[in-house]
């Protein structure tokens, strides 16, 4: 059997970041914490909402809009698509 690793998210951790999530659906917050299996707490969270008509899948093509607050959330592993840095992240190896 296969040894699960750790997500590389550690340079993401307190940062300001974007998560794509399945439905065409988007939240951004500050990443606070995560696990092995991509599990999320993001805090401070907005949901950010598509722009009408959607502007292509994943909302290409259009500017994405602010949401309502939602406080501090978890986002299952298993939903995530994608997770954006929004700020300057330190890429540094070593």
């Amino acid at each position: 059997m296969a040894k699960v690793s750790q997500p590389e998210l550690k340079r993401f951790l307190d940062k300001r970041v974007s998560v794509n999530i399945q439905g065409g659906r988007r939240v951004q917050g500050t990443l606070r914490g995560f696990d092995m299996f991509l599990n999320l707490v993001v805090d401070e969270a907005q949901e950010m909402i598509r722009p009408p008509g959607g502007g292509g899948a994943g909302g290409i093509g259009g500017v994405w809009s602010e949401g309502p607050r939602c406080g501090t959330v978890v986002v299952r592993g298993n939903s995530v698509t994608s997770l954006e840095g929004l700020e300057n992240i330190n890429t540094k190896i070593g």
